[in-house]
């Protein structure tokens, strides 16, 4: 009588057993993914915010990575206009611009919308072209919503859990042009620090 072979999916397990490899414990869903805590200071106050990872998982990742590295310390909320929203993550108090990593993949059909309070990626006309930069709305931008005026909406990815006021207080400074750069702040508003909260 032949022997039969071992087919390759009891191979396949014989190999897991040996390595401890527990195929359930590998990778973890998305859906269980727990949100991101994050806490910003600024020189207008304390702006708590909570990611979500599941709805928007490149998006989440890519802030998580800049503000691990400290990219957002020392940066400010470049432009601000009252009614809609403000926006920091890419500029020095002095206007110069920092240097980012390389672009991500847009997320606005993740069914988040740009209501007051969201967090979403500022961007170029390309809708792939997000890097560091953020806004915070300050009221309901249903017009920023995918598909929005050019087929891509912008990518919504967390919202403001505490110190929405601060929020507003920041889009209550006055402002004025610099350089190229209109709606900057007169006086500079400092992001001191963005932490992720362990």
């Amino acid at each position: 009588m032949k022997k039969q072979l071992p087919t390759l999916a009891a191979l396949v397990l014989a190999f897991a057993g040996l390595t401890g490899i527990n195929q359930a414990q590998e990778t973890k869903p998305v859906s269980e993914a727990k949100p991101v805590k994050i806490v910003m200071e600024t020189s207008k106050g304390t702006i708590e915010l909570e990611l979500d990872p599941v709805k928007a998982p490149i998006t989440v990742e890519n802030f998580v990575k800049y503000a691990k590295k400290g990219h957002y310390d020392g940066l400010i909320f470049h432009r601000c206009i009252p009614g809609f929203m403000i926006q920091g993550g890419g500029f020095t108090p002095d206007m110069n611009q920092k240097a980012v990593d390389a672009p991500i993949s847009i997320e606005s059909k993740n069914g988040l919308k740009n209501d007051r309070g969201t967090i979403a990626m500022a961007r170029t006309s390309n809708p792939n072209s997000a890097t560091s930069q953020f806004f915070i709305n300050v009221k309901n931008n249903a017009n920023l919503d995918y598909p929005s005026f050019d087929g891509y909406g912008y990518a919504v990815f967390g919202k403001v859990t505490k110190g929405l006021e601060v929020c507003d207080a920041i889009v209550s400074v006055p402002t004025g042009r610099v350089g190229p750069h209109g709606d900057v702040p007169s006086e500079p508003i400092l992001i001191k620090s963005v932490k992720v909260a362990e």
